[in-house]
């Protein structure tokens, strides 16, 4: 199993530790990314990976990489700790720079066999917030199925949480790493809202007038006819 990593914080605290209790149960090759450190910059609102392609985009040096590490991977993890009830704004950041393979724009094709999955922790609230906007994003780029996992720890940092906690912690991550494995080794076709979606964006493209680049994406891929990208030839 292939594992690319972007954690939202430079800092090793309870995020970070609990995906490493994750990693350790998922086991794997590992490519990890940490912000800002290995991303640093905000969206430009340009919209030149729209209209000239994501080698146009500012910071496209910085996008590469872990776009990369994304397309190789089998398992997508992304963390953050709760930042005002969110995920932390550089790894947000990094998320606006991704709306190009966005199942409107140019979905890659192997996303539609990938898994994904979300963790944040909290010293109090806002796990479930945090979830939902990296959930999001993943189901975004077309990843079918993502699991979530968010922990309230009730600390500033993750030597002041409990030992009793680090276990409900270690006892929830494995059931959770259970099923990532399960679903890793068989990937779940796409439900039927993404299929949905699809045939929508389909008769979208068709009338793309506005963005030639998608639509030319769209149709060498065959995707304006038949075909789907979630079926292998």
């Amino acid at each position: 199993m292939k594992i690319a990593v972007v954690h939202g914080a430079m800092h090793k605290g309870s995020t970070y530790h609990t995906v490493q209790i994750f990693l350790e149960r998922l086991g794997g090759e590992i490519t990890e990314f940490f912000l800002p450190g290995n991303f640093s910059e905000p969206c430009k609102g340009c919209f030149s990976c729209f209209v000239n392609g994501e080698h146009t985009c500012p910071h496209a040096g910085q996008v590469k990489p872990i776009m990369e590490a994304f397309e190789e991977a089998d398992l997508i993890v992304l963390d953050s700790p709760v930042y005002v009830l969110g995920m932390t704004g550089q790894l947000k950041c990094f998320l606006d720079h991704t709306g190009y393979r966005f199942m409107v724009h140019r979905p890659d094709p192997g996303m539609f066999f990938k898994t994904g999955l979300v963790i944040s922790t909290a010293g109090g609230y806002g796990t479930k917030q945090a979830n939902k906007a990296m959930k999001s994003c993943l189901s975004g780029i077309c990843i079918p199925k993502v699991f979530s996992f968010g922990e309230s720890v009730f600390a500033m940092n993750w030597e002041q949480v409990t030992d009793r906690k680090k276990k409900q912690i270690e006892k929830k991550a494995a059931k959770v790493a259970k099923k990532v494995k399960r679903n890793v080794a068989s990937p779940k076709p796409p439900g039927l809202f993404t299929k949905f979606m699809f045939l929508m964006m389909r008769k979208m493209q068709k009338n793309n007038k506005w963005l030639p680049l998608d639509r030319e994406y769209w149709e060498e891929r065959g995707w304006l006819g038949g075909n789907c990208p979630w079926k292998r030839s």
